[in-house]
């Protein structure tokens, strides 16, 4: 057993914004993938394969196999159930909706993330945190404008039912950070996920191109930088602030849904983006001005 990690809150916000990028660019490779045909049970079973014998080999050759060892076996299998939903639900909404409208709904994790932390952690969350993921979701209303019908229903829901799933999976990976380290719980999600992932093949796989292939590469490179930066960010700050961070995903889904699919979301995206920024720089502040204030100081936040 690890000890409890020192936490580094704006530390973990730096580390939060560079998972939104990785992640951002595994998710254009998802999009490229479902384009090209590849069935998305697929797509997760070579998102997570490759993390093993890369993981594996890394605990070896640095003589950290100890690592593997843990005491919270049965939570790192809870994990892996909620992580798989998740990531079905996350990829699928991306592959139904245009990418600055997938992400854009994925911003109402934050909003489950506070409820959530506060329930299930009993995490502080005063009125400043509280005022910033309104006006972030604020945001994310002014960029969908619910009631145009412009976004398939389908897609909304399950883009809306994966924010959730991340928002839960975020409070697992709290509590495991406590104990685990942040390779501990990627290689044990993909250890009990892999499987139950390959039972799908034989209905689903085919034959790939050499460009397929190169696509399902780069997802399972990408994929496992970005679960360990998520994971890593987790543990050392608190839910409710760095999982905010994920807004700064918007600019590079706009970036790569012009380069690579040729699509610029509409006007109303120029206007909820501020708003989402915003909420994201008044939480990185509040959470730097709380890590100098005395704990008994920090219920008023």
């Amino acid at each position: 057993m690890s000890e409890v990690p020192l936490q580094r809150p704006v530390f973990a916000l730096v580390v939060r914004l560079g998972a939104a990028f990785v992640l951002s660019v595994m998710l254009v490779f998802v999009k490229l993938l479902g384009e090209s045909g590849v069935h998305l049970a697929e797509i997760l079973f070579w998102r997570q394969v490759v993390t093993l014998p890369v993981l594996g080999a890394w605990f070896f050759a640095s003589g950290t196999m100890y690592l593997l060892r843990t005491e919270r076996i049965t939570l790192h299998g809870k994990r892996a159930i909620y992580g798989l939903i998740g990531m079905f639900l996350n990829f699928g909404g991306v592959l139904l909706l245009p990418l600055a409208e997938a992400t854009t709904f994925n911003f109402t994790s934050a909003i489950w993330a506070v409820i959530l932390s506060a329930l299930l952690l009993h995490e502080k969350v005063g009125r400043y945190r509280w005022a910033a993921v309104l006006m972030g979701f604020a945001g994310v209303l002014v960029i969908a404008q619910p009631g145009k019908g412009d976004i398939p229903l389908l897609g909304a829901i399950v883009s809306l039912s994966a924010a959730f799933m991340i928002a839960l999976i975020s409070i697992q990976i709290r509590d495991l950070g406590k104990t685990e380290h942040p390779l501990t719980t990627v290689f044990y999600f993909s250890a009990f996920s892999t499987p139950v992932l390959a039972l799908a093949l034989p209905f689903v796989a085919r034959s790939h191109t050499p460009y397929e292939w190169m696509l399902l590469g780069g997802l399972a490179l990408f994929g496992i930088l970005g679960q360990f930066l998520l994971t890593a960010a987790l543990r050392i700050g608190a839910v409710a602030s760095v999982i905010v961070m994920d807004y700064s995903a918007l600019i590079w889904a706009t970036l790569f849904g012009w380069a690579v699919f040729d699509r610029l979301p509409p006007a109303a995206t120029w206007f909820g983006a501020p708003l989402i920024v915003g909420a994201g720089l008044l939480i990185a502040w509040r959470e730097h001005r709380l890590s100098k204030t005395a704990p008994q100081l920090i219920a008023g936040d």
